[in-house]
C-alpha cells in the first residue's frame, strides 16, 4: 500500500501535515499542487474527490494523473513549505457511508442474481447504480431488508492487498481486468470487490440503506439509493413535503393518495358538467 496516500492508511484522517513538492498554474483554473503525502481522496471509482483547505486556502478539486495526486487551489503555495491539510469531513464521511452501502447492496444483488454493477455514480444527494439485469420492486425490497440487517450486525469492512497468485484463487467483483497491486474490500455475507474508494470500518456506521427509485435502463435497471445522514435528510424532506400537502388537502398524512384520487375524480366530474353547460 502506498504510504503517501493517507486516505487509505488513515481513512478517518481529518487533518494532516505535508510538504509541498510542486505548484504550477492549472488548466482547470487556479493552481495545481502536489504534496509528499495527502489525506485528500482524488476523484475515482465513481466517488467524487474530497475538498477542504491547505493552509487555509480552499482545495476545490483533487484528481490523479500518472500516479500522482493533484490538488486544485485558488492560490499558489511555495514548494518546500510545510502545510496543514484540513478535509471537509462531513462530505468525506457522507461518501464513506454511501460507498460502503453501495458495496453491500451491489454484492447482495450479484450474489443472488448474478447481475454485475456496470455503472456507479455518487451524486450530491444520492447514489445511482446500474445493473445488467432486471429486478422487480419486490425483489429489490427483499435485498434492501437484508442489506440493512448486515448494517445492524455491524460487521467489519475489511481491506486487503492480495498477491496476483492469491487473487487467482479468490472470487471477487471487478469491472475490468486488474494488474499490479489491487485493493480488495470484503464485507462478510455481502461482498468481495476490487475498489479504490473510501469506506467506514464497520457496517453499522452506514446507518441505513434506503432505495428511493428504480427504472429500466439499457436492458437492466438503474437503482437510486441513499445511506446514513443523507437518508435522514431525504426522509426529513419527504416528511416536510407530506405535511404541507396534508395541510393543503385537509387530509391525514397516511391518506394523501386517497385524497388526491378524490380530487382527480371531482375534477373529472366538474369538467364533464362544464362541458354539458357549454
Amino acid at each position: 500500500m502506498d504510504r503517501t496516500r493517507l486516505y487509505y492508511q488513515l481513512p478517518y484522517v481529518k487533518t494532516f501535515k505535508a510538504v509541498v513538492e510542486s505548484c504550477e498554474s492549472c488548466k482547470k483554473g487556479g493552481w495545481e499542487v502536489t504534496l509528499n503525502s495527502t489525506g485528500f481522496y482524488p476523484e475515482g471509482g465513481g466517488q467524487p474527490s474530497d475538498t477542504g483547505t491547505l493552509e487555509g486556502i480552499p482545495v476545490r478539486y483533487v484528481w490523479e494523473r500518472g500516479g500522482q495526486v493533484y490538488h486544485q487551489l485558488d492560490e499558489p503555495i511555495k514548494p518546500g513549505s510545510q502545510v496543514q491539510g484540513v478535509i471537509d469531513w462531513q462530505r468525506r464521511y457522507d461518501h464513506m457511508q454511501h460507498h460502503t452501502g453501495e458495496h453491500i447492496l451491489s454484492g447482495l444483488i450479484h450474489g443472488k442474481y448474478g447481475f454485475d454493477n456496470v455503472g456507479f455514480h455518487m451524486g450530491e444527494q444520492a447514489v445511482t447504480i446500474d445493473f445488467n439485469g432486471v429486478l422487480t420492486w419486490e425483489e429489490l425490497e427483499e435485498l434492501e431488508e437484508k442489506a440493512n440487517q448486515i448494517i445492524y450486525d455491524n460487521v467489519p469492512v475489511q481491506e486487503t492487498f492480495p498477491s496476483p497468485q492469491e487473487r487467482e484463487q479468490m472470487e471477487y467483483r471487478s469491472k475490468k481486468a486488474l494488474e499490479g497491486e489491487v485493493r480488495i474490500i470484503s464485507i462478510p455475507d455481502a461482498d468481495v470487490c476490487a475498489c479504490c474508494g473510501t469506506h467506514v470500518e464497520k457496517t453499522g456506521e452506514v446507518g441505513m440503506i434506503k432505495v428511493t427509485g428504480m427504472i429500466h435502463y439499457k436492458g437492466g435497471v438503474r437503482i437510486t439509493m441513499v445511506c446514513g445522514r443523507k437518508a435522514l435528510l431525504d426522509y426529513r424532506r419527504r416528511i416536510h413535503q407530506d405535511m404541507r400537502i396534508s395541510s393543503m388537502l385537509s387530509a391525514k398524512e397516511d391518506q394523501l393518495a386517497q385524497a388526491v384520487e378524490r380530487m382527480k375524480e371531482e375534477k373529472g366530474k366538474t369538467e364533464w358538467k362544464l362541458g354539458q353547460l357549454r
